[in-house]
């Protein structure tokens, strides 16, 4: 793992990739006890698409921990490599233009897997 901040590859630290493994693990379990529900309450086609929120969540948490690199620091011009709370300003403006460019592939890589996995639960004869 990087220590040093790395302009449009890595802005997180291990103690803030961890946190977003945790909130991955939040994502799939809200998705799988919402999956559930949905199963059992015999949802049709509309109401499966619901799943999509808990899923992105998931997904989100998923692809930051895997890419150390936070959408929201990434947005915001900031980077956090030490411990929880430790947020530093990104200075130079074609840092922050990198950074800004991979945390919207983030969120669109973040929608188009929610948006997949939504489909294949809706689609799903369950």
């Amino acid at each position: 793992m990087s220590t040093s901040y790395i302009p449009g590859t890595c802005n997180l630290g291990k103690a803030e990739v961890r946190r977003r493994q945790i909130v991955a693990i939040i994502g799939l379990v809200l998705s799988l006890s919402s999956g559930a529900g949905l199963i059992a309450s015999h949802a049709n086609f509309a109401g499966k698409l619901s799943l999509f929120l808990p899923l992105m969540v998931f997904s989100v948490g998923f692809i930051q921990s895997r890419k150390k690199f936070c959408l929201a620091y990434g947005m915001m011009g900031t980077f956090n490599l030490g411990k929880l709370g430790d947020i530093s300003r990104v200075q130079d403006p074609a840092d922050r233009a990198a950074d800004r460019k991979t945390a919207l592939s983030i969120l669109l890589q973040a929608a188009a897997l929610a948006a997949i996995l939504t489909l294949i639960f809706a689609v799903l004869p369950l």
